[in-house]
This record gives C-alpha cells, structure tokens and sequence, in this order.
C-alpha cells in the first residue's frame, strides 16, 4: 500500500449558485481531496486538519467510511470550525465571496501523525503557505512526489512564504488567473516557463470547463473537461481534480511525464461529478462502476486516427 498524506482544511461551506442555494453543509480542500482519492485502490490517506467542537461526528464517519485516517484532524471542542460562504454568478466562472471565518484554522499548527511521516506522495492543500511547510518539515524522509495546491489569495499576502514551498514541491496546480497572477505573463506557456523556474518539475493549470494544461520541460498536455448536461456547484472541483491527481500518482511506481498525463485524466474525471450537485453530495454517492463508464467517455473525446498527408 502506497501512502498519501493529505493537507488542508475540514470546513463549512453555505453556496449560492443560479440553481439554488444550501445552509451549513460539509466542504473544505482536505475533504474534497481525501473524497477523491479514495477512489484508488492500494492507497491509504491520511487527512491533516482541525475542526471546532461543532463538527458533526456523521462528517468525520463519512471519511473514515471511505478509509481516510483521521487522526491526524485535530478537534478543538471549544472552538468554531472554519466556514466559508459564496455566491456564483450565472456564468459558474466567478463567484463572491460573502463571508470566511477562519476561527480554529487561524492558529492551526499541523501535526502529521506519526505512521503517515514517511508518506510516497504528500498533497498540499490550498493553505497558508507556513502551514503547508511545516507539515514538510514533520516528513521522516523525502516524498517521491509532493503536489501543491494554493491560490491567489496567497500570492497577495504571503507571496514570499508560498516561493519558499515552491523549492520544495514537484507539483503544482493553479488555475489559468493563478498562474498569470505568479508568473506576471499572461500566455500560460511562458507562465509555466516562469514558474518552473520558481521550483516545481511539472506545473498544472486548471482551466475550469475548458480543461487543464500539464507542463514538464518542453512538453505539453491538455485534457478536455467533458461537456456536462448539467452544473450544479463547481465548488471543490479543482480540489477533486487534485485529489485525482495525487491518488492516481500515490499507485504508480514512477513519476513520469506519461504517468502525470493519466494522472490529469483521472483528475478531470472525477472533478467532472463534483460538479454536478452541491457540496460533496455526488461524491458521496459515487460508484466505481460510474466513474469507469466516464473514464472511457474521457477516451472517447480525444481518441482519433488521423492520415497524414504526404
């Protein structure tokens, strides 16, 4: 069994979208992420995190269900989980954000259980970058692939902290604004060109409906997102996507240009049902057999025979 050690938050989310609206309900990176991942068999994940006394038991059974370790989410019984509330405009491309309360997470001091200190592949979840570095500080010896996720928030306030994590990272995965953002160019191939320098060996761009971009050297892939019938909440989408990623890595022997292109694939597939009800409810509710109808359907977009004309 392969480990993935998975950091990020454990929270509250209320969402507004065209389609409807939730009150309280389960989110966070690590949540997403760890919900993804557990899709892939001969891995053991550990999720590291903290919630307030007023995080449901059911919540944490629900990961534990899916054989995500939790001892590593530290409970404070008399504080307040972190809660986040957004509305989506009627394109699902950009949203506001009407209220984050850090509470416990604003003194969050990870601390990385003790059997997953030697974790093969460690994800990152989009946390203050100090966070995301302790937690590499904890590991017993090197990951064979460390995967970062983070946004542009950070880039704003703590930009120095997030390029110290960036020497130390093989992976990460922004989203196009992100990545012009970090780099200050706004073709994506010169952004990645820029941002491998900063320290990451593959870089990933999410482009939302329109797919993502994988970067390694000179060699590029795109993966097409698969046209929905319907979204519903594209909250958590770029977290499934990355709880793909890293699962599907944390199973492989080797970090390749090959096997990260599977990896992206993956990725794009799941984050495909996230989409399509609110919150975690889809994939809470999805089946392997579902998940490997899409993954042909994925295939099926982009496989074609083409003759060359001489």
């Amino acid at each position: 069994m392969s480990k993935l050690l998975i950091v990020g938050t454990v929270a509250f989310d209320e969402i507004e979208t065209p389609f409807g609206k939730t009150d309280k309900i389960l989110g966070g990176a690590a949540t997403y992420i760890g919900l993804s991942a557990s899709h892939f068999n001969n891995v053991d994940s550990a999720i590291v995190s903290v919630i307030g006394g007023d995080f449901p038991q059911e919540y944490l059974d629900l990961l534990t269900d899916r054989n995500i370790d939790i001892s590593g989410i530290e409970k404070v019984e008399n504080g307040k989980t972190f809660f986040w509330s957004g509305r989506y405009h009627n394109d699902l491309n950009s949203r506001d954000t009407l209220d984050t309360q850090l509470n416990v997470l604003a003194d969050f001091n990870p601390v990385v259980p003790q059997h997953f200190k030697n974790a093969e592949v460690v994800m990152l979840g989009n946390l203050h970058p100090n966070i995301q570095i302790s937690v590499l500080d904890q590991m017993t010896k090197k990951p064979k692939l460390v995967v970062l996720d983070t946004m542009n928030f950070w880039m704003d306030c703590a930009l120095d902290e997030l390029k110290e994590v960036m020497k130390r990272i093989d992976v990460i995965t922004i989203n196009d604004e992100e990545a012009r953002q970090l780099s200050g160019e706004y073709s994506l191939v010169k952004s990645a060109e820029i941002i491998h320098k900063m320290g990451p060996k593959y870089i990933v761009i999410k482009k939302g409906e329109h797919g993502a971009l994988l970067f390694h050297n000179n060699q590029v892939f795109f993966a097409p997102a698969l046209p929905l019938k319907e979204v519903f909440d594209p909250t958590g989408a770029g977290d499934t996507f990355a709880g793909g990623f890293a699962g599907y890595m944390a199973q492989q022997q080797t970090v390749s240009f090959h096997n990260m292109k599977n990896a992206v694939i993956y990725g794009s597939n799941l984050a495909s049902f996230c989409v399509e009800k609110f919150g975690t409810q889809r994939m809470e509710q999805l089946s392997k057999d579902e998940v490997d109808t899409r993954l042909q359907q994925f295939k099926m977009l982009t496989q074609f025979d083409i003759e060359l004309a001489e």
